[in-house]
């Protein structure tokens, strides 16, 4: 019975980091769905999205380094603080910024071109917003506080202790994180499927000039696209910033997010969020169960090798759109 409530409590916390894989999984999934290229830079999104908010928050001169090493001075903040809900406000608008310059600058020059040489932009864009945030912010790990409840849920720890004996330990940060990851879902899955933009960005996905022959603007929708999926960036980057501390290692979420997009399927936005809670859940269970037996640290490698028994029975995901070729 104890081992049946120790498991119980392993797959509760495994379903809430399910959820913090998941928020970053839906950038990907929105970019791939807008180009229908994998967007290699979207957890530098995140750490680019955390760093500024923390700057902003923290009233930090952008590039103060550079500028202190120019002219000899020794500037480092403004003096100021600024609230956390305006914050993440001016945040947003950041990533918005962003996501036109990317399409300026990068993207546009790059319509009607093979995947793989947009899957290859997307790497450059990731090294040069790590470097350009290194630059910008320093390097230093930072601690971002936005307000949200943290610690053991007192609540939950009552209530198990009542029922079982024994009170389950879940963060509450990780509550927070399930119900916004749920509202995006909900928000996004609407988006795409009712509204007229959604519909083109499914368009763009499918035939860049097809679609430009019909009237759509491939630039309003990649900027669209880029600056949803910069807030979806933001909100991943507060959830694991909050909860590890905002530090260049943040940008390696993105490695964890591939198996849940395999597991998912890449075309869709619920299946990134199922991905995710069977990543979560199954890492926690196999290191609770086999990982004693074999020496433990299974849950950096177990959703590898999940991911890729996936890839061998069904490529496409759970939810993935199977594609078929005539020939």
């Amino acid at each position: 019975m104890d081992q049946f409530i120790f498991a119980a409590e392993v797959v509760l916390n495994g379903l809430m980091t399910g959820v913090m894989y998941a928020l970053v999984a839906l950038g990907f999934v929105l970019i791939f769905k807008a180009s229908g290229v994998f967007n290699y830079a979207q957890g530098v999104l995140a750490l680019f999205a955390a760093l500024t908010l923390v700057g902003i928050q923290n009233g930090q001169v952008p590039f103060a380094h550079l500028i202190n090493a120019a002219l000899g001075t020794q500037l480092h903040h403004f003096g100021w603080t600024v609230p956390s809900a305006l914050a993440i406000a001016l945040t947003a608008l950041v990533m918005v910024g962003l996501a036109f310059l990317i399409e300026k600058l990068v993207l546009q020059h790059l319509v009607g071109q093979e995947p793989i040489i947009l899957f290859m932009a997307t790497i450059g864009l990731a090294y040069f917003l790590e470097g350009f945030g290194d630059v910008m912010w320093g390097a230093d790990i930072k601690t971002l506080d936005v307000g949200l409840p943290q610690g053991i849920s007192d609540g939950i720890e009552a209530a198990t202790a009542e029922w079982f004996g024994y009170g389950f330990f879940i963060d509450r940060l990780d509550l927070w994180a399930t119900l916004i990851a749920a509202l995006l879902v909900v928000s996004l899955v609407a988006f795409a499927q009712y509204t007229k933009q959604g519909r083109a960005m499914r368009a763009v996905a499918d035939d860049h000039q097809a679609a430009l022959s019909v009237g759509i603007s491939l630039r309003f929708i990649w900027v669209m696209v880029w600056s949803i999926a910069g807030f979806v960036a933001l909100v991943a980057g507060i959830m694991w910033g909050t909860k590890s501390g905002v530090q260049f290692s943040l940008s390696l979420i993105a490695l964890k997010a591939l198996p849940v997009l395999m597991l998912g399927g890449f075309t869709s936005i619920p299946g990134a969020i199922v991905g995710g809670l069977i990543i979560g859940v199954g890492e926690k269970l196999f290191e609770f169960t086999i990982g004693p037996m074999v020496g433990g640290a299974t849950e950096t490698w177990f959703a590898y090798v999940l991911a890729l028994i996936f890839l061998v029975f069904r490529p496409q995901g759970l939810f993935g759109e199977r594609i078929i070729e005539r020939v």
